[in-house]
């Protein structure tokens, strides 16, 4: 007997929920498993309950406005990754930034157009899943990584940064790491209370302004380990950088390796990306250090 499909679930914020009647039943019939909740307040106790796919959330209500319960939702590593979207009669530039500025994802005017809500959502639902996964997997790697946004702030960290940030910096916490940081080249390290050191290598840019950072806790005198051995190249990539490395052009490669100079692009577009760095020269120069 075959399982019936998982459906995503859209939790509904608004303080009249009567007047979005319409596009809760739209949403039903597209798929979605619809939750409502009348305030900020009651949203926060429903996202305890369960986590939702993505919120439509009014930016105006009595007591905890939409603004407000955005930055609560974002605040809690469990529910960051849920994509909101807010709903308001506000149109406004200001209004419009500080949705943005609070975590929201996308906005839409009131009174809303359904066909528009469905399309944005369907959008956002499917990029939040492909980033749970990515990172899903990081966490299942037991890797250090964290992401901060373009104004600093933390964005995501996985379980092992997390408990890293607790190791070397206690009580100064999350405040101090960025600070850390945003004072960084591409690599920094600091010494843990223990005695241990904590390397950080940035690994480049993942989203809209955001940075990622590979954190690494070693023994003093023990040599960090390699960006080539922590970027997970495939041994196509590999072999691509190697030619790289020796002065080969795409053409050479391409011929050398039996493929078109296309896919020795693609290729390096990959790798690049892997190894935080955005020049070819700068892909060479790593590998003939890291490659003797």
């Amino acid at each position: 007997m075959n399982a019936a499909p998982v459906r995503d679930v859209v939790l509904v914020v608004d303080d009249t929920p009567s007047s979005l009647g319409a596009l809760c039943s739209e949403l039903e019939a597209e798929g979605y498993t619809v939750l409502v909740a009348p305030d900020g307040e009651a949203a926060l106790a429903q996202i305890d309950l369960t986590v939702p796919d993505a919120i439509l959330l009014d930016a105006l209500m009595p007591g905890l406005d939409g603004f407000e319960t955005c930055r609560r939702i974002k605040a809690q590593p469990a529910f960051a990754h849920v994509p909101v979207i807010f709903m308001t009669g506000l149109a406004e530039t200001e209004h419009v930034v500080a949705g943005f500025a609070a975590g929201g994802v996308d906005y839409v005017v009131k009174p809303v157009r359904t066909q528009e809500v469905l399309a944005r959502l369907a959008t956002h639902v499917r990029n939040a899943r492909a980033v749970r996964l990515a990172r899903e997997a990081v966490d299942v790697g037991g890797l250090g990584v964290l992401v901060l946004d373009a104004r600093g702030r933390l964005a995501w960290r996985s379980p092992q940064a997390q408990a890293r940030l607790a190791e070397c910096f206690g009580a100064e916490g999350e405040a101090a790491c960025i600070a850390w940081l945003m004072q960084a080249g591409d690599e920094a390290q600091r010494n843990a209370p223990d005695g241990r050191v904590l390397g950080a290598r940035r690994l480049g840019e993942v989203g809209l302004g955001e940075t990622m950072w590979l954190l690494q806790l070693r023994e003093a005198g023990e040599a960090p380990a390699s960006r080539l051995a922590t970027a997970a190249l495939t041994p196509r990539e590999t072999e691509v950088l190697s030619w790289i490395a020796k002065g080969k052009t795409n053409r050479d490669v391409a011929e050398i390796l039996g493929m078109s100079p296309r896919t020795v692009n693609k290729h390096l577009e990959h790798v690049f990306e892997k190894l935080g760095v955005e020049t070819r020269a700068a892909a060479a120069a790593l590998a003939s250090r890291e490659l003797r």
